[in-house]
């Protein structure tokens, strides 16, 4: 059992936790991620490590509630605890070697995305920070950016924060205006990424996209989070909990990654309804 050692609301839909795990908390790197049950009956979630404290043995996730099972861990209270806390998992983000580089993060993403920001600021790397999300309301980690970034820019879809647009203007009229980055790390909604992939393109800097499928059991044998990728003109199936999550973001066949990410969607509303039902009666 794993204790909720603390419990903050970032936002309406987002919530951050430090949970004690000690040997996770030691071993865990930018980029790698944990898989959690919150109960003996829940199933399997993965969420990317957002930070570690090694000096108190806490691991922070920070987690959008979406389906039954981040319903049901945001239920959870400090001093509580859930069930099972496994990794760290996958590769992390490399960052060696960087002396400039773009960060974009969209929504939830930006807790992916601010633990790398991080390591490569105290890395000494120059740190441009793009963060994007729907409204001022929905807004995280804002401060936490500021920290660690040369420049930051926070975008809303409807302008009620920082400037009115998508991720993709700032960093466009950055490359256009002769800019340059040794990488550009995003991470983010699917359809954001692929953007952001496509807004690089004509400059040919490398792009390195952090995906996060649908996963099981976290050792690439279950093959639910299997990616296509285009390596020299031939199409190669890679698996995000093993080989990534972090893929070069030119080789991701985007469009076979949102439709299967779609697959089950269906089936996770009617879970996650059944869920809100169950605690509404209790």
């Amino acid at each position: 059992m794993y204790k909720i050692v603390t419990k903050k609301e970032l936002n309406p839909t987002v919530t951050q936790m430090e949970i004690k795990a000690p040997l996770v908390a030691n071993k865990a790197l930018p980029g790698q991620f944990i898989i959690l049950r919150v109960d003996d009956m829940g199933e399997r979630i993965p969420l990317t490590v957002a930070g570690v404290n090694k000096q108190n043995g806490t691991v922070k996730i920070i987690f959008q509630i979406v389906g039954a099972t981040t319903h049901k861990l945001n239920q959870k209270n400090e001093g509580e605890f859930i069930q099972d806390f496994v990794g760290p998992l996958g590769e992390p983000t490399h960052i060696d070697g960087l002396k400039k580089v773009c960060i974009v993060g969209g929504g939830v993403g930006c807790a992916i995305a601010m633990p790398i920001a991080e390591a490569l600021h105290q890395k000494g790397c120059e740190v441009t920070s793009i963060i994007g999300f729907r409204n001022k309301d929905l807004v995280i980690l804002e401060d936490e950016f500021k920290s660690c970034s040369d420049s930051l820019h926070i975008m809303t879809d409807d302008g009620s924060y920082g400037r009115n647009g998508n991720v993709c203007v700032p960093l466009s009229e950055m490359l256009s205006g002769g800019e340059q980055f040794d990488m550009i790390i995003t991470i983010g909604p699917l359809v954001m990424m692929k953007f952001v992939v496509e807004a690089a393109r004509p400059y040919g800097t490398p792009v390195t996209v952090s995906m996060n499928p649908i996963m099981i059991d976290g050792t690439g044998m279950c093959g639910g989070c299997r990616l296509t990728l285009n390596i020299d003109g031939k199409r190669v199936t890679k698996f995000a909990c093993v080989d990534g999550p972090d893929f070069d973001g030119y080789q991701v066949d985007f469009d076979e990654a949102m439709s299967r990410g779609r697959m089950y969607s269906d089936f996770e509303r009617h879970a996650y309804e059944e869920s809100c039902n169950l605690f509404r009666k209790a």
